[in-house]
């Protein structure tokens, strides 16, 4: 079995070049990260959809580091979006810190557990052996 991700794209389903339809990980450790929002360091929320989704993922990222993980490791993210807002923000935000990466992804419109809150992201990551 590999040791890295494997993206899984059946042919019969439509493609996209932002995520993978599902995502075969190898076996070991598994990080499950809670949800992140756009809070800074002293919990403030960061203004707007964009704002807050690019601290959201810098938070993930934070806590994949802190595992010894990073984004390439990521099986699948869910983000959970305040119905009020319109998407395409939150889209354009996640390419500027998420880049290219291909993973599996659920984007939900819900409203959020903490007010003011617009976006939160959870994932599960593989932890790479050293």
């Amino acid at each position: 079995m590999s040791k890295s991700l494997t993206p899984v794209d059946p042919p019969q389903l439509f493609g996209n070049p932002a995520f993978t339809q599902g995502m075969i990980v190898p076996p070991g450790p598994t990080l499950f990260v809670g949800g992140q929002n756009g809070a800074d360091a002293d919990g403030t929320l960061l203004d707007g959809l964009g704002a807050q989704t690019e601290q959201a993922l810098r938070n993930l990222l934070a806590v994949l580091a802190e595992a010894g993980t990073d984004a390439d490791h990521v099986a699948k993210l869910t983000i959970y979006l305040d119905p009020s807002v319109d998407p395409s923000d939150g889209y354009a935000a996640t390419a500027s810190v998420w880049g290219g990466r291909r993973t599996a992804v659920t984007v939900v419109a819900v409203a959020p557990a903490r007010p003011g809150a617009l976006v939160e992201i959870d994932a599960v990551a593989a932890i790479p052996s050293s």
